[in-house]
């Protein structure tokens, strides 16, 4: 996944991902950490794998990798980070080799995490589901006090 190293090692991904650990060291509830992150990653590519959707790894990858990165700018300024998160990662995505469609894809993904909308982008859908399923509320030591709706917390292990 030689695309996806490419993100891994971007100077841009870097940064913000250590501003995030920086804003968030003190966070009690759910870090947006690379844990989080390959997490997405891991339950995304599973879905994929389960429902024969066809997208190939180092797309669902990089996408996973991208999709919390504008987290930074939401605590700063009050950006939605799925707004901030695409916009980091259009030029991460031409940076680290991804053509136009790819990107465009990817981008609309990103930029739909936040909610469940209709969409017929299927990696949309899967990026939705999997950033919910990542959250290990069953072993969370303030699950009670989360702000999560009882009805959305992961209380077994699916995935």
């Amino acid at each position: 996944m030689e695309r996806v190293d490419k993100i891994l090692q971007h100077p841009v991904f870097i940064k913000e991902l250590a501003h995030i650990g920086e804003l968030e060291k003190e966070r009690r509830y759910c870090r947006h950490s690379i844990i989080h992150l390959l997490d997405v990653a891991r339950i995304s590519y599973i879905y994929n794998l389960e429902e024969n959707g066809g997208l190939p790894k180092d797309i669902i990858y990089g996408t996973a990798l991208l999709h919390d990165i504008g987290k930074g700018i939401q605590y700063e300024d009050g950006t939605p980070h799925n707004i901030s998160s695409a916009d980091l990662a259009k030029g991460i995505l031409a940076d680290c080799g991804y053509n136009e469609d790819e990107s465009q894809m990817m981008l609309e993904a990103i930029y739909l995490h936040r909610k469940f909308v209709e969409t017929d982008n299927y990696l949309a859908r899967i990026l939705y589901r999997a950033d919910k399923k990542s959250r290990a509320c069953y072993s969370c030591e303030v699950c009670e006090e989360c702000h999560w709706d009882e009805t959305k917390k992961n209380l077994s292990l699916d995935y």
